[in-house]
Formats: C-alpha cells, structure tokens, sequence
C-alpha cells in the first residue's frame, strides 16, 4: 500500500438477494428497502434463476438504488459485464482467480458502461495478494471472500473453518479502495466489519436470524434489517 493516507468510505448495507423465485425476490428487497438497506445484491443463484430479466426487473421496481450482479464472471469478461450494465446493474463482480486480461475487460467495460467492478479474491492462495492484484488491475472494490463449499468441506474434516475476519484487517491495510467480507459471517460479525475497515456490509437474503441477538422473536425481518441498518450506519464513515 502506498504511504498516502486512506481515503475514508461511507458504510453501506447490502442485501443479497439469494433467491431462485423472482417474486420472493422482489418481495425481499422492498422488506430491505423500507428496513433502510442502500444496495441490492442480485445474488448468484438469483442470476442462474433469472438471468437478466431479474436483473431487470429490480432495476425497474427500484430505478435509483444500485444493484450488484454477482457474477463470478471467469472469462467472457467484457460481454458479462456490458449485459449486466445494460440490464439495470450498477455493479459487477469479477474474480481474482481469473485472468488479469479477463478483470481488465471488466474493468474497460466498467468504464465504458459506468459500472463498478468489484473483484471478489475467494480461492487465491494468498488472499491479501490477491486483493492487491485486483486494485492494482483497476477494481474498485475488493470482496473478501471464503467460499461455501470451502468452509463446508474443512468443516467436515473436523478442522476449524477459516473465517473472512481472521484476515480482513490485512487485506483493508493492504488496499486503499472500499472491502466489503463475505462467507459464513454471523449477523454479529457482519455488523463489526466496519470496525475493522471494511465499509461495505453484505446480508444474506434469506436471512439466518441470530438467535442470540436479532432473533426472530424479536421482531420480523424487516425490524431486524432495520436494527442491522441502524447499527452499521451509526460507523459513519470507516
């Protein structure tokens, strides 16, 4: 990281909507907008389910919030992203774990289309190398990233799963752009991610209400996003 002082990020909530039915979907997002939520994620099985048409759809029923299209794009870089853009997207999201030529097409095309790239570093052997390796390639954002099956399979083993948290100090100190951590967060830790630089808060849609904290008990999932919504803006600016 170079010696100029970070830039400080305004903290966002994010709402990934990782549902297969796009009325559910939509039902979801305006729960999370009226709870306070500022981004909508088209999640990745939303995007296998529905394709463009629910990446339109969102940008229809919420014409002035940003979308995120979790692509996971590998290749086909330039294409991807000019589609999602087209459809409604405001942001894309390339993989670290393709080729650097692959996330300069998507950045271009970010640039071309007006979208942001966020560059997600899940399965690099190094992950604060590879966050590096996409700020330096032009990302604008780095998702740090444990996948599922991974935490699942060490899991399995007996063994303890990694968790984004265990590194995502090093990966916020190694880069001057926004960070936002992904992959088996409790709603607590979600929440704290800001305390440790990372602006960029994501939750899960379904949500897996904690029932130590914001269990469902205690209101629906509207208050709850709204208590999370509440919690995560009080930070300001990280």
């Amino acid at each position: 990281m170079s010696s100029v002082t970070k830039a400080k990020h305004k903290t966002i909530v994010q709402v990934s909507l990782d549902l297969t039915d796009i009325n559910e979907a939509l039902e979801m997002a305006h729960t999370a907008m009226r709870a306070g939520v500022d981004w909508l994620e088209a999640g990745t099985p939303f995007i296998l389910a529905e394709g463009l048409h629910g990446v339109r759809a969102l940008r229809k029923e919420f014409p002035n919030t940003p979308i995120v299209a979790d692509l996971k794009t590998m290749d086909g870089g330039y294409l991807e992203a000019e589609m999602m853009a087209k459809a409604g997207a405001t942001h894309v999201v390339v993989m670290a774990r393709s080729h650097p030529e692959t996330i300069k097409c998507v950045v271009q095309a970010g640039k071309d289309y007006g979208v942001k790239v966020m560059g997600d570093n899940l399965g690099c052997p190094d992950m604060v190398q590879g966050a590096k390796e996409l700020e330096q390639l032009g990302c604008d954002m780095v998702i740090h990233h444990i996948g599922y099956d991974e935490r699942r399979g060490i899991a399995a083993r007996g063994e303890r799963a990694p968790n984004p948290l265990d590194k995502l100090k090093e990966v916020v100190q190694a880069v001057n752009v926004p960070v936002q951590a992904v992959g088996g967060l409790s709603l607590e830790q979600a929440i704290a991610c800001p305390s440790y630089g990372a602006p960029l808060v994501v939750i899960g849609a379904p949500l897996a209400i904690d029932a130590d904290s914001f269990s469902a008990g205690a209101g629906n999932v509207e208050e709850v996003l709204r208590k999370i919504c509440e919690k995560v803006h009080a930070y300001g600016e990280v």
